[in-house]
């Protein structure tokens, strides 16, 4: 599928990208060439090919959830000015 050069000044201009009438057909060029890329990609019969997620067939090893730290959520309290129910109260900023 050939661009044309007001395809190209169009995308430019969704973009939001200022683009000189002596780049635009460098772009059109480019363009087209990727356009038709994808065209020939879709072409590619995939029905027996499985999806996947990684190109290697690996597993990530997950360590135990343990816990590590302490809770020192009280402690940490004993310095707000302002706690209910074990969360921080702040004033409100939106009306």
């Amino acid at each position: 599928m050939a661009l044309s050069k007001r395809d190209v000044a169009h995308i430019a201009h969704l973009a939001r990208l200022e683009v000189s009438d002596d780049e635009i057909a460098d772009y059109v060029e480019k363009l087209t060439r990727i356009v038709d890329l994808f065209a020939q990609l879709r072409e590619v019969d995939t029905a027996e090919v499985l999806p996947m997620a990684h190109p290697l067939d690996m597993r990530q090893r997950l360590r135990a959830d343990e816990v590590t730290e302490v809770d020192h959520r009280d402690q940490f309290q004993k310095n707000a000015t302002a706690v209910e129910h074990g969360l921080y109260k702040v004033p409100r900023v939106i009306e």
